[in-house]
């Protein structure tokens, strides 16, 4: 093992004033923890200019720079693709001998340590490191006492790893392109009504679901669903525990089905799933039940996580730091209905790509485990 200390030279960055105009809208690409969306930084939201980087302490790395969160996002770890600068929460690790050390590898060693990363970050609220817990990493080199050996070595495990990594990718792009081409079809059949009157969401809903007491035996080992178990903008299910992992005592919503479920709390993120059996939901959650007849709950959950509704709740007025949307708004939201054959015809579209997504999810699953298999292996010299 050897401290990563002394392979890499660790650089900070940081952020120009946001005062001056000057410094931002530029064409150097200016990265923080919210542009950690996969293993490449390709595109960062916010840009800054020459004058930008002079006049703060950031630093404009190159591409291939290995770059990683010390504030938040604690264990991610990315490459950069193009020349780009990076503010203070990120820290960037420049290798020092690239015939000791492959970047690569680097890469990969760094994530497969995200959660001994992670588990070390201190802070009430936002999680932080210090440098000393990078710089006293221990990395694994194999042959160590032999670098072109170890080099060679190194390049085949990130090899092996980046292919098994492309490959989990292509299914977790194909899911992304199920949710794309839902969004598609109900634009395409929804998103342009002409001469169709306008109905109340609550004309067409109802939310009847009863309340039960989680610690029954009839409900203690069903699994509870709050806000945080439903992936935003997606309606894909996270993991979730039962009643009695949870230790409940609080009434729930007992949904079935024939459900809906939307989270009222931060309405923007977009939380909302279609039920797929018998469960629990939480009281920031409304089970919302289409009634036969008027509209289908394909429909309705993907008029949920339209722009359309989304602009309704950002009409509203705040009254709380938490942004809630109660029964009340939600009744009133109008909008164009179509006719019901049209919805059940989207309906089935919707659970032929739902099922084919549950297909792909098993498979990612499958393969993020292989991908963690391979990881551990590499990294003790069984691979």
């Amino acid at each position: 093992m050897v401290a990563l200390a002394d392979l890499v030279d660790i650089r900070g960055g940081g952020t120009p004033s946001k005062k001056v105009a000057e410094y931002w809208g530029g064409s150097i690409p200016w990265a923080s923890v919210k542009d950690f969306k996969s293993s490449e930084l390709s595109i960062t939201q916010d840009c800054i200019t020459e004058l930008g980087v002079k006049n703060s302490a950031t630093n404009v790395l190159p591409a291939g720079t290995i770059v990683v969160p010390t504030r938040m996002a604690l264990g991610k770890v990315a490459v950069t693709a193009t020349n780009m600068a990076i503010n203070q929460d990120l820290k960037a690790l420049l290798v020092k001998d690239e015939r000791v050390l492959d970047k690569r590898y680097l890469l990969r060693f760094l994530e497969s340590k995200s959660d001994e990363i992670a588990k070390q970050g201190k802070g009430a609220t936002v999680k932080g490191i210090t440098l000393d817990v990078l710089r006293e990493l221990d990395v694994y080199l194999p042959f160590p006492n032999n670098a072109e050996k170890s080099l060679k070595e190194q390049k085949r495990i990130a090899a092996i790893l980046d292919k098994a990594d492309a490959i989990r990718r292509k299914r977790q792009e194909a899911i992304q392109l199920a949710d794309d081409f839902l969004r598609s079809v109900f634009l395409d059949m929804f998103g342009d009504p002409v001469s169709v009157d306008k109905v109340s969401f609550g004309d067409v809903v109802a939310i009847d679901a009863k309340m039960v007491d989680p610690r029954e035996d009839a409900y203690i080992d069903l699994v509870h669903i709050g806000p945080d178990r439903i992936e935003k903008e997606t309606g894909m299910f996270l993991p979730a525990l039962t009643a009695r992992e949870e230790g409940l005592i609080s009434k729930k919503f007992l949904f079935d089905e024939r459900h809906v479920l939307y989270s009222k709390i931060r309405p923007y993120l977009r939380k909302c799933a279609l039920a797929n059996n018998v469960g629990l939901c939480s009281a920031d959650m409304y089970p919302i039940r289409a009634i036969d007849g008027k509209t289908t709950r394909e429909f309705i959950w993907m008029l949920l996580l339209s722009e359309q509704f989304s602009h309704y709740t950002e009409t509203l007025p705040d009254r709380a730091s938490i942004p809630k949307l109660n029964r009340t708004e939600l009744a009133l939201f109008e909008f164009s209905l179509p006719k019901y054959e049209s919805q059940v015809k989207f309906s089935k579209v919707v659970n032929s790509v739902l099922s084919m997504k549950s297909r792909y999810a098993i498979e990612v699953s499958k393969e993020n485990l292989l991908f963690g298999s391979l990881s551990q292996k590499a990294f003790s010299g069984k691979l």
